[in-house]
Parts: C-alpha cells; structure tokens; sequence
C-alpha cells in the first residue's frame, strides 16, 4: 500500500509540473513586436539601402528589452498580410504591442498605405476611384493594422513607421512634378496605442548616410537607455534628427497613449543615499599593519591635435586620421570653426578624385570613404548654425553619389543625391547627377525629368546645363 501510494503522488506531481508548464506556454508574452524591413523594391519603386539594416537592428534591440519579435524582410503583400495575422495572435493580454516597419510608405486619398515588394502598384494615369482601389488591393493599409491592435487587447500599442521615403509611385500622372510633397497623412490613433513617423506628416525621410537610416539610428540610441518613458524616448529621437538634418527632418507622434509611464529599457536606477551612524570609514583609525597608500596619480590629460596637424592630414589625403582628430577636438572643446577648413580640403580632393574617373577603381572606392567619413565630421564638428554646414553636406553627399554610380551601385548613389538636393535645390549639378542615377536604374522618365530641371535656364551652373541638354539629346 504504501508503494502504490508513492506511485500515486509521483503521478500527481508528474501532472502538476506538465500542467504549469502548458500554463507557461499559453501565457502570453508581456511584451511582442512585429519587425519588417523591405528594401528589395523593383525599379520602379525604388530599392532603399537602408531598411534591412535598420529591421535587424530594431528586432535586435527589441529582443534584448524583452520582446517576443516576429521578424520578415522584403515581404510581398500576402506575406505581410500572413505576418499581421501571426502577430496579432500574440497580442492577447500582452502588456506592450509594437509594429516597425521600414521601406516605402505612401498616402492615398488621405489613407496611409506600406509597400510590399513585387506590389505592381502604378499609379500612372489613374482616377481618383481607381486609384484608392488600387492601392486597397495592392499595397497594406496602415490604419487597418492599427485597428487590428487595438481590438486584439494589448494594454500599449507602438506603431513606428519609417517610410517616409522618396520614391515615384507616390506621384499620380496628374502631378509628376518630382518637387512635389510626399510621405504620409496625420493620424490619429485609437487610445492606448502611439503613431510614430520618421518624419511630420507630408514630408520625406532621408535614408541615412551610415549603416542606419537617420530615425532609426537616432530612434536605437534612447529605446536602449534605461529611465526613459515612452514618450521620452521619441522626444529625444526628435531633437536628434533635428539637430543631424539641420531643421531638415522632424519626426512626429500621434499619441493617446494611457494609463502608467511604460519604461521600454527598465525604470531609473534608484539612488542610495546611506547616512552612516558612526563617523565615515575615511575616519576610522587605520591599524598600524595597514600601509597607507597614496591616492592614484590622475591620468595625463590627452593631447589635442592642432589645426596644423590636421591640415597636414588633409591636404596627404589622411581622410581617417584627420576626421578623428577633428572628432577628439570637438568631444573636448564641441563643435566649433575649427573643422572648416580641413573639410573644405578633403572636399576638394576628393573632386579631384572624381574628376576625370570614368570607372571604378581604388581612388574612386577611397573618394567614397572619405565622403563617409566626411558626413560624420560634418555632423559632429561643426555647429548645427554654422554657415557651411548644410552646403559642406549637400558637396559630400554629391560627390559620394558620384563615386557610388562610378562604382556600380547606382541605388546607393540615387538616394545620397535625394538627400543631397533638398539642402541646395538651386545646384543643377545635383538635379542632372540624380538623372544619372536614375538612368542607370533603368528610371527613363524620372531621368528625363531632372535632365529637363537641370537643364533650365534658371540654374546658374552653366556646365550642368550643358551636360543636362546632352543627357536629354541622348534621350530623344
């Protein structure tokens, strides 16, 4: 009898242990996300460097904060459709739901619509009917997963879109204007829930000129700092873009978040302040068997680099070693005038580079690097009012497009003269240089079309203008 019942209360054991952990299994997670990043588009739409880098880095993040993250890239219609399902099974009773989602995004009629790869979306001479039709049943539609995530129970919805970028199935054939405004239209979210976009509604999001786009990279930096609410952590990613893009790009938020502060990387370490009830161990008698020390010397403050140093650098074509210089100087004294100069020599000689380059070669891959690196000085060095940044910044991502397209990578180069030109819209070297870009993605309109800008006797820049004319000829 005993025995039998020891086997009784071992089966019973067995039975609560299996069930504890089917009740662990089917718990859901208290924090979930669904990540996409689309950056394979067709030529029409326009391929976007960044996106793939940015999902990753997103859903990285996010698990290591405590997400349950479904992650896709380049994901067709049905695929994204498939994805949204499977997500928002997860939703039920979680605390924090969130949806990222970087690549091409648009507005139609008023409503805001993801792109999915391979969509054969084209506006092109379609009514107003026809093309509300057409994306309803060729694109996604953002207000819809929106909805979705309120009904299905999570206590907090996020909705980051990073899809403010460029691209030419945004404009109708009623308005091909290329300077025409994009991006998406203002929404207002259910409560509970945040609408996040990389930048204010109909307007354009720069794709980045590092491994990340501009918002996400900014966006990383404070979803990872602990002690910031939710809010916070999208203020702080404002104020950072503002300041990179020179009052270029301001995200935005629609927000009707409720309830507590909801901390993504865990709440303020709180401070211990201990008063001792004895005097303060500095105090105590030391035992004579105690050697005394004395404190460590401080460390030797560094050396700066001097302005000649980095001349010198500059003018050898030391680009790495002259922009970390300038990079020590400003963490030391901040952005100041100083770096002017030694970038306004690394921006000549990287002309030169270029200038007589008809294929790609090491010069050209080194002219590349050196705009790469120049892009980060001009972020870092120089004050966000200075009067050279924004055409030192418009010269570098020119002549990094030029190397780019010389180096076959002619996506790469589209999007650095898209962010080029809005900082000086009346150089036409920039316009006919985005014609190049677009030409050599097969983009035969959108090339025509900034071949006739450039070629518009309103620039001043002769020399464009005749290359422009020359395009065109080519052309017709």
């Amino acid at each position: 009898m005993p025995a039998r019942i020891s086997h009784i209360g071992c089966f019973c054991l067995l039975l609560t242990v299996l069930f504890q952990q089917a009740l662990a299994a089917s718990k859901p997670a208290e924090r979930t996300a669904l990540v996409i990043g689309n950056a394979k588009y067709e030529a029409a739409v326009g391929p976007l460097r960044n996106t793939a880098n940015d999902a990753k880095e997103v859903a990285k993040t996010l698990r290591d904060l405590g997400f349950a993250v479904i992650e896709k890239h380049d994901v067709t219609r049905d695929q994204l459709l498939k994805a949204v399902v499977e997500f928002r099974a997860t939703l039920t009773g979680a605390g924090v739901g969130l949806f990222y989602y970087a690549g091409h995004g648009i507005s139609v009629a008023g409503s805001n619509y993801l792109l999915p790869v391979k969509s054969g979306y084209s506006p092109e001479g379609a009514d107003d009917v026809t093309l509300r039709l057409l994306a309803e049943t060729k694109l996604f539609n953002v207000e819809q997963a929106v909805a979705d995530m309120k009904s299905s129970g999570a206590r907090c919805n996020l909705v980051i879109l990073d899809a403010c970028r460029t691209t030419a199935v945004a404009r109708t054939g009623r308005a091909r204007d290329a300077a025409s405004p994009g991006g998406l239209s203002e929404m207002k979210p259910p409560a509970g829930s945040l609408i996040a976009f990389a930048t204010d509604a109909g307007q354009t999001a720069l794709d980045g000129d590092g491994t990340n786009g501009l918002y996400t990279e900014e966006l990383l930096k404070h979803l990872r700092t602990p002690g910031l609410t939710v809010e916070q952590v999208f203020k702080r990613t404002r104020a950072g873009v503002l300041e990179r893009s020179n009052g270029g790009q301001i995200p935005a938020e629609y927000s009707r978040l409720v309830g507590d502060d909801i901390y993504l990387a865990g709440q303020p370490a709180a401070v211990a302040a201990t008063i001792p009830a004895v005097m303060p161990p500095a105090a105590l008698p030391v035992p004579e068997s105690t050697p005394r020390t004395a404190p460590p010397a401080p460390p030797p403050a560094p050396v700066l680099p001097t302005l000649a140093s980095l001349m010198k650098l500059a003018h050898a074509g030391k680009a790495a070693e002259c922009v970390e210089g300038l990079q020590q100087l400003a963490q030391a004294k901040g952005p100041g005038d100083y770096a002017t100069e030694p970038i306004e020599v690394l921006l000549d000689r990287v002309k030169d580079d270029l200038k007589d380059a008809t294929q790609s070669s090491p010069a050209v891959e080194s002219s590349a690097a050196t705009c790469e690196l120049l892009l980060k000085a001009l972020r870092d060095c120089l004050p966000p009012d200075h009067a050279q940044k924004i055409p030192f910044t418009a010269k570098a991502l020119n002549r990094q497009g030029d190397a780019l397209l010389l180096m076959g990578r002619a996506d790469e180069a589209l999007d650095a003269y898209n962010a080029a030109l809005p900082l000086t819209p009346e150089d036409s070297y920039i316009r006919y240089n985005r014609g190049r870009a677009h030409l050599a993605l097969g983009n035969t309109t959108e090339a025509k079309a900034d071949f006739t800008e450039a070629a518009s006797p309103r620039y001043k820049q002769l020399k464009a203008r005749k290359l422009a004319e020359e395009a065109l000829a080519k052309l017709r």
